[in-house]
């Protein structure tokens, strides 16, 4: 199994991140896209702002890279995926508008978000020494788990979330982007038997690491690295290459988020140990159920101030902004480790037993009110009964 750093390793779709110049002679695809600007690049696919002349609109158009265009398998699935983002309208999803195909230029037709990234504003707040308030950081979570807990709903993973495909606009409005490329090439290899896997290693579950099938608790770990990470300006785990970095996500457990931030609570540092929970079921089901526990947390907990940001440690396990923007940038394709079943096994009971213990203990009162009552209408069912058997009693000795 060879880990592929990342499918769409770059900040995407409607923020203009670069101004890389443009041809003189203005491109337009198919008599109808003219593109005006470059605004994001990738070892996937290249953005471009464009205008979309029959419209009258300003629309993102990207790219695919020839490399992948080539390959008719991938194509094919490609469109497959791209249709079924496109049915996902939800005003916390990057609309999809079109696709086609002018010559050998394959493109996707996406709505165009003035904004800028999440990791872009993580960024800002770091060069300040500062962190995100805490009720801000839960508001964007909670939007971002909206937007892919409706795709949940719709029978659609992301496979690739990470905060360069979150895109906040200037009132904090998210909407979530780059559906569908992702799984596109994880499908493609899972048919193929093709022992690459596709996805961001920063974000990437345990099981994606493993080259396993993602299922929407995958989507879930994924938001776990971004809240982690928002909250503390550092990501849970980093190395010098992807496979070191598999490496953390299949073995160690990540650092608790109160010990890098004062400002988050112990309840809140449990939930995102539970999100980070190594096995898949020790974690919420889908990101629409996530998004459920984000509120009711931030209506019992309200939090307005901006953190100072806690200078780390040669002895911790997270490393600065820089270093884990570096390891972000450098897509390789490197050999996995093997983890044999017996080692995943212990490793998982290792970190699920005190997530467990510590973040369900909410959810065990529920279930032992319910059967205390379950209980008395046993008992009320069974005394209703004793006229009955008197009455039999009767009968037969009578």
């Amino acid at each position: 199994m060879r880990v592929q750093s990342p499918c769409c390793n770059f900040a995407t779709l409607p923020t203009l991140l670069y101004n890389f110049p443009m041809h003189e002679e203005p491109i337009i695809l198919n008599g109808r896209y003219e593109l005006l600007e470059r605004i994001g690049s990738g070892g996937m696919a290249v953005v471009y702002k464009a205008t979309d002349h029959t419209l009258g609109r300003t629309v993102a158009i990207k790219l695919m890279h020839q490399s992948l265009t080539n390959d008719p398998d991938f194509l094919r699935r490609f469109q497959q995926e791209a249709h079924a983002a496109a049915n996902l309208t939800h005003p916390r999803i990057v609309t999809v508008h079109d696709t086609g195909q002018d010559g050998r230029r394959h493109y996707i037709v996406m709505e165009y978000v003035a904004g800028r990234t999440l990791k872009d504003i993580i960024r800002s707040y770091n060069a300040d020494k500062k962190l995100l308030p805490v009720n801000r950081t839960l508001a964007l979570i909670q939007q971002v788990c909206e937007g892919i807990g409706y795709a949940h709903r719709s029978k659609i993973v992301h496979c690739d979330i990470k905060p360069q495909n979150i895109l906040i606009t200037p009132d904090d409005r998210v909407k979530v982007a780059d559906f569908g490329i992702a799984r596109a090439l994880s499908k493609m290899n899972n048919e193929t038997n093709d022992s690459m896997v596709w996805g961001t290693p920063q974000y990437f579950s345990p099981e994606q690491a493993m080259g396993e099938a993602v299922t929407p608790a995958s989507d879930v770990y994924s938001i776990g690295i971004l809240l982690f990470e928002t909250l503390t300006g550092v990501l849970p785990f980093t190395g010098e290459d992807g496979r070191s970095v598999a490496m953390k996500h299949l073995q160690e457990p990540p650092p608790m988020v109160d010990s890098l931030n004062t400002a988050v609570s112990p309840h809140l540092s449990q939930i995102v140990n539970k999100l980070l929970s190594k096995e898949p079921s020790a974690r919420y089901r889908t990101a629409g159920q996530l998004a459920r526990i984000l509120h009711s947390y931030r209506q019992a907990h309200p939090h307005s101030v901006v953190t100072p940001m806690r200078q780390s440690t040669a002895k911790e396990r997270v490393v600065s902004p820089s270093i884990s923007l570096k390891a972000e940038t450098r897509p390789t394709a490197v050999a996995a480790p093997k983890v044999t079943k017996r080692k995943k096994k212990n490793r998982v009971t290792a970190v699920k037993k005190p997530i467990i213990s510590k973040t369900t203990a909410v959810d065990q009162t529920a279930v032992d009110q319910t059967a205390v009552i379950l209980g008395l209408i046993t008992l009320v069912a069974l005394l209703g009964l004793i006229p009955l058997w008197f009455m039999v009693y009767q009968a037969w000795s009578g």
